[in-house]
């Protein structure tokens, strides 16, 4: 069994390793904090430039029609460096109208693809305890949306965005365009830096193909899981290659506190959570490349997340003291970013319920020896 990259998957980590980290300064992390920039306008410009926001978007439609195992790498990248760009998203939302959505909806990927449009997407209702809350009811051959999105990323900056709604009784996508009438936006930003919105949606008018087939969802969720775990596997290896970095020069009673084994104990715990996230992610990204079945290693990379996230932002906070908390000091971003990623993914509990209820009606595992890998069902 071979766990190496290819010589491309490489070229295009080192690429976008070098994207972000040239330009995601400490110094530029702080001018955004205390600037009013929504996004990092110029950072998304480069990501254009090198056709880094179309990895994943088909080659039918401008992009370069890579998989998760490609795109993992460059949010990996993006998490390590703190780059408040909208790649995820876009381009998987680009990717879910080109897979799914009729002609009219592809040309929205192909202006995705050439960054002429940004797209966003938003499926926290689906693990929310208050549920999914837009309802799409039949309306003249079409569908009417009624119904409220919290805190939908970029909502105010980007053109469209896939959201779930409850039709006819289950789950589905939608396409929106964010301008429609009778859309109210309350817009807001996330406490690592994030800017968002508040929709409010009364009687929008939706054409019957701007409600995708219930397979489209499907599709999307497990890679939206991949792609938020890949940015919380870069963000907790920086916040824990810093932190390395502190206990080796931070010295008290005359001794590094690395020296010590309390703290040694703490970070060879958090290097553990880091790799079996890594390793979750890995066979997650494998999977959905290779076109198995994955919603029991979607859940547990979502579940490993949340807790890797948990465990490795609280030991850095904690072995950092004061400083860790300090504004002026970087390590609190991480934080801030690592607990904003694992609300997004739904948190560990819901996550750990939902595969738990999977469970109970799947006595076996994919990854179990006396099985093919297409019985995970």
């Amino acid at each position: 069994m071979d766990f190496e990259f290819t010589d491309d998957q490489h070229a295009i980590a080192d690429m976008a390793g070098s994207v972000f980290a040239d330009y995601c300064t400490d110094d530029r992390l702080r001018q955004f904090d205390t600037g009013h920039q929504a996004y990092m306008e110029p950072l998304w410009e480069l990501c254009i430039e090198t056709g880094l926001q179309a990895l994943a978007i088909p080659e039918a439609q401008g992009g370069s029609g890579l998989g998760m195992t490609d795109l993992m790498q460059v949010l990996q990248a993006q998490g390590q460096a703190l780059g408040q760009v909208p790649l995820w998203r876009h381009q998987l939302a680009a990717a879910t109208l080109a897979r799914f959505g009729d002609d009219s909806l592809q040309a929205w990927a192909t202006e995705a693809a050439a960054g002429r449009a940004l797209l966003t997407l938003d499926l926290g209702g689906l693990h929310s305890a208050l549920g999914v809350q837009l309802h799409a009811t039949p309306h003249a051959g079409g569908w009417r949306v009624n119904g409220r999105v919290s805190a939908l990323a970029l909502a105010e900056q980007s053109q469209a965005a896939l959201l779930p709604v409850m039709a006819q009784g289950q789950p589905r996508l939608a396409w929106i365009e964010l301008a429609s009438k009778g859309i109210k936006h309350v817009p807001g930003r996330m406490t690592h830096g994030e800017a968002i919105a508040d929709l409010h949606l009364e009687g929008v008018s939706l054409s019957a193909a701007q409600l995708l087939p219930v397979a489209a969802l499907q599709w999307l969720e497990p890679r939206a899981t991949a792609a938020l775990a890949a940015l919380q596997l870069g963000v907790s290896a920086e916040q824990l290659r810093r932190t390395v970095a502190y206990v080796s020069e931070r010295r008290q009673f005359d001794r590094a506190i690395g020296s010590f084994q309390a703290v040694q104990m703490s970070m060879a715990d958090a290097h553990i959570a880091l790799e079996a996230l890594r390793s979750c992610l890995w066979q997650l990204c494998y999977r959905l490349d290779a076109g198995l079945p994955a919603p029991s290693e979607a859940l547990a990379t979502a579940w490993q997340a949340c807790e890797a996230g948990h465990l490795i932002g609280h030991n850095a906070q904690h072995v950092h003291g004061g400083i860790g908390v300090d504004l002026t000091y970087p390590m609190h971003r991480f934080l801030y970013w690592s607990r904003a990623l694992g609300n997004a993914l739904g948190g560990s509990a819901a996550s750990l319920e939902r595969l738990g209820h999977w469970l109970s009606h799947h006595d076996t595992l994919g990854w179990k020896y006396d099985l093919e890998e297409h019985q995970a069902l």
